[in-house]
This record gives structure tokens, C-alpha cells and sequence, in this order.
């Protein structure tokens, strides 16, 4: 089955002075490739990996560019033109993404950027996207496990820290304390699920809970000193930005760690940074 803004791998079925023909099955039937986008050497029968959309007639057509979401995805893209219809943003491709006013939160404006949610629009059938977040996320209970790795892209800033959109499907809350490096709206990273509240809710973490945070910070920082023959200029006095810029790392955790390898007797902390002992 065709998935309308998501990549697919469809067969070669016909080619032409102007492309290839793939097989769109049933529902779409063939379904063009331009020619600029043929890979050299293509014959018919051969698989092709390409992203489904609509051009700017309004017909089915595939491309092998990659655009900058697909749909399911959030994006933090640029407006480059509004009209009495909406906003739309540059996602990547020849045509660009429509945000209608009735998906905007606030009115958008030509050259700022904007987090947004691609969908499919059942009325149309076309590729929009959104900001307003609620309508798909926390849609069905969350079935997460403390300590489960997730995707999260920040959405919001508040008073408490960052509400990030957790694997696509749910809200999340990074608090401020459990931050470190520069976040931003529209940041992809992985996170943590850290708790999983009485009232549904989601608490997030960039870091393993526990001792398996210390454990995998302990070889970053052996395996970094066996790499720069021994010695680190980096101690539990150095700034955090300076310890986040080598091990992507709170400076809480780094003292905690540091502090544990020096108790095994694995490193020496001096003034000038931290050596390791052979």
C-alpha cells in the first residue's frame, strides 16, 4: 500500500523520454519519476527508493530528494510565503508545505521558522502541516518503561523546562534541572523516560537513571584518556559548558563520575585535569 508523505519502494514499470514509470498499485496506479530524478543505470523491474507526494498540479508524483519531514514527523521549518489560504513553509521539495490559517496557533510570518506536525488531511488527502500539537499527541496511553530510551523533539519552553513531543505520539516534560547543553525549539535528541506519573503524565531525562548513567560516562571518559595519551585538561572545577562540550554531560554527573573512577583508583585528579593510572 502507497504511503502519501513517506518514503515507499516501488518497481520500475514503464520508462519514458521524460522519466519512469513506478507501480502506485490499485489506488494511484503508475506513478511518474522524473527524469531528473532517475538514478543513472535504472532498467524496469529494478526497486527504487522514493518520497510520495503531490506536485503542484495536484497529482501524485515521486521524487528521490529528501525532504526535511515526512509525514508523522514534526520540523522546524521557514515560511516563505502567506495568502489568503494560509502559510507555507519550505520543507525541502519543489512545492511547499501548507499550513492552513486554521492550523496556525499564532498567525505565521514570511522568513520566521516554525515547529510544525505533518499530517495527512482526510478531507483533501493532502500533505499539511500544523501547530496545533494536541490534536495528535496523547491519543492513546503511554506504555513506556522507566528507563526507556525515546525520541524527543523540544516543542515549548515554560516555567517548569521543556515540553518535547516523546517518540511522535505523546507530551513529555524535561525539567530545567534535568538540562544541560543548549536546547532549542525544534532540537531532535534522545531522552529518558524518567517517570511515568499516577495522573498519565510524562517526566524526561537526558540521561540513564542511576548507576547505568555513571557506567557509560565512566568509559566515555577511559576510553577519551587512553585516546589523549593519559591526561584530560578537565577536572570537578571546570566549567559545564567545557565538560558538556567533551562528554555530553551535566557537570553533576561528570563530578559523580570522575569522583567514582578516582575512589576505583582508575584516574588521578590534580589541579591541571585528570590522569589516568596505568
Amino acid at each position: 500500500m502507497i504511503k502519501i508523505g513517506q518514503r515507499n519502494t516501488l518497481p520500475v514499470v514503464k520508462e519514458v523520454d521524460f522519466g519512469v514509470f513506478l507501480d502506485g498499485g490499485d489506488e494511484y496506479g503508475n506513478i511518474l519519476l522524473p527524469k531528473r530524478y532517475v538514478p543513472k543505470g535504472t532498467q524496469l523491474d529494478d526497486e527504487l527508493d522514493v518520497f510520495i507526494y503531490f506536485d503542484s498540479e495536484d497529482d501524485v508524483i515521486a521524487t528521490t530528494e529528501e525532504p526535511l519531514a515526512q509525514v508523522g514527523q514534526f520540523a522546524l521549518l521557514r515560511c516563505v510565503n502567506t495568502n489568503r489560504v494560509g502559510a507555507f513553509l519550505n520543507w525541502g521539495l519543489p512545492k511547499d508545505l501548507l499550513v492552513p490559517f486554521s492550523e496556525q496557533r499564532i498567525k505565521m510570518q514570511e522568513g520566521r521558522e516554525y515547529l510544525v506536525f505533518l499530517y495527512l488531511d482526510n478531507a483533501s488527502g493532502r500533505i499539511v502541516g500544523s501547530t496545533k500539537f494536541n490534536k495528535f499527541l496523547d491519543k492513546m496511553p503511554a506504555s513506556y518503561k522507566q528507563g526507556e530510551q525515546v525520541d524527543l523533539v523540544v516543542a515549548e519552553s515554560t516555567d517548569l523546562g521543556f515540553k518535547c513531543a516523546v517518540n511522535g505520539q505523546h507530551w513529555g516534560l524535561l525539567y530545567r534541572a534535568e538540562t544541560f547543553g543548549k536546547l532549542f525549539i525544534g532540537k531532535k535528541l534522545k531522552g529518558f523516560i524518567r517517570n511515568l506519573r499516577d495522573d498519565g503524565k510524562i517526566d524526561l531525562s537526558l540521561q540513564k537513571a542511576g548507576k547505568g548513567k555513571v557506567d557509560d560516562l565512566s568509559d566515555k571518559i577511559l576510553t577519551a584518556l587512553d585516546k589523549k595519551g593519559g591526561f584530560l585538561p578537565v577536572t570537578d572545577k571546570s566549567s559545564p559548558d567545557q565538560i558538556f562540550s567533551l562528554f555530553r554531560t551535566s557537570k553533576a554527573t561528570f563530578k559523580r563520575t570522575i569522583g567514582a573512577l578516582y575512589k576505583q583508583r582508575k584516574i588521578r585528579i590534580e589541579n591541571d585535569g585528570i590522569y589516568l593510572v596505568k
